[in-house]
């Protein structure tokens, strides 16, 4: 069913890198859950209000919440998908993740809801009327939500869309609460237990927890969260595949929204090559990168003294002392500058976040460590932060 639908309305559907054919994802998407959820609420609050049941009445007012979401979503991806201009030359794509925060909001103001409502029905518990068509609609309205759990996230890993992904959870959260009501509806039949406001309270809960974890998911991207390890993998390998390329460091990955990654990155290269090779060199990884992965790379080139032996065996000595600290240090642009009482070793030190060392202690540990070796070396560090995890072995073998 998902793939006849995305087959019917997605122009040109195996081309999701293409920001059109991903924004007629997102739309067909928004369509087919407003169309699903608004059924659902009529059906629903159809048998609600016949039986008195205020677990059904509520799940329904859930579900024209999920309209309301499906709406946001679709405004989102419409929002996301205009072009670049003079005051947003990085495009409109981070409206996507505001409608995700959107959506998760909702679904947490009707937790709030749905909680203060059930409460009331457990101190003043009233008589729910149990029919056979009350439990074929609640039956059907699972179903219903467990294909759209499968649909929606199917939909959002294909396009990479964290709104849909959020959508999907909230559609499995929807199979539960309805369950629930269901279970309350049945028990209250055959036995004497009221268990409407009391399965309201427990739905109200996990829709809360729920809630709270696709907020932080859809503000991750909108704080600045580490770019994915793969990526970040799959960046330093692709670039450490071309010949001349000696090392990389200090990637960073700017999120502009789905589909509009930016980066910099330094690359090692041989200072005794000639710059014009260099040069052409770093304009085919940029070119392979945005051709290729829709990714906008500026890469910033490091020549790196390679004629001298002695330099590169210390660089490779040091590399090895730094992990002595700590496995997840590592050094990089390492120059050497002779002078008359001692040889300056400048470089960088790159530490992780919320490392247990100062920056002065790192500085002190890595001089004495040079000093008990190089007696006349003294260390210039400067201490850096990685702002993407690239792995710790970013060197080629020699």
């Amino acid at each position: 069913m998902t793939k006849l639908l995305i087959r019917w309305f997605v122009k040109d559907y195996k081309n999701v890198q293409d920001l059109k054919v991903r924004s007629g994802y997102g739309k067909m998407a928004g369509w087919v859950g407003i169309f699903c959820n608004i059924l659902l609420f009529l059906s629903k609050f159809f048998i609600g209000m016949i039986s008195g049941s205020v677990s059904i009445s509520a799940d329904a007012i859930n579900n024209l919440s999920d309209a309301s979401s499906n709406i946001i979503s679709l405004l989102g991806f419409k929002m996301g998908s205009k072009p670049a201009d003079k005051d947003h030359p990085y495009g409109h794509a981070r409206y996507e993740y505001l409608a995700g925060l959107l959506v998760a909001v909702l679904i947490m103001v009707i937790g709030v809801e749905l909680l203060s409502t059930s409460v009331q029905k457990v101190r003043n518990p009233e008589p729910v009327q149990f029919s056979w068509l009350m439990v074929g609609i609640l039956v059907g309205s699972i179903l219903v939500k467990l294909w759209m759990a499968v649909f929606n996230r199917k939909v959002g890993k294909t396009i990479s869309s964290e709104t849909l992904i959020a959508t999907a959870a909230d559609s499995r959260n929807d199979v539960i609460s309805t369950g629930a009501v269901l279970i309350a509806a049945i028990v209250s039949r055959y036995t004497s237990l009221n268990l409407d406001g009391w399965m309201g309270i427990l739905v109200a809960l996990f829709i809360l927890y729920s809630g709270f974890g696709l907020v932080k998911d859809t503000l991750d991207p909108l704080l600045g969260k580490a770019p994915d390890p793969a990526l970040v993998d799959m960046i330093q390998k692709k670039i450490m595949s071309y010949d001349g390329v000696l090392g990389t460091h200090d990637l960073m990955v700017h999120d502009y929204g789905p589909g509009r990654l930016f980066a910099s990155v330094h690359v090692e290269m041989a200072a005794e090559e000639d710059v014009l090779k260099c040069h052409d060199i770093i304009d085919n990884i940029e070119k392979d990168f945005l051709e290729n992965d829709n990714l906008n790379m500026i890469i910033h080139y490091d020549p790196i003294v390679t004629s001298d032996e002695a330099v590169g065996d210390l660089r490779k000595w040091l590399s090895r002392q730094v992990k002595t600290i700590d496995e997840e240090l590592t050094i990089h642009d390492l120059r050497m500058v002779p002078g008359i009482s001692h040889t300056n070793m400048i470089f960088d030190c790159v530490v992780p976040y919320e490392f247990h060392l100062t920056d002065m202690e790192v500085k002190e540990r890595i001089q004495n460590l040079v000093s008990e070796e190089y007696p006349g070396y003294q260390c210039v560090i400067t201490v850096d932060r990685s702002y993407a995890a690239i792995p710790h072995s970013n060197e080629k073998e020699s």
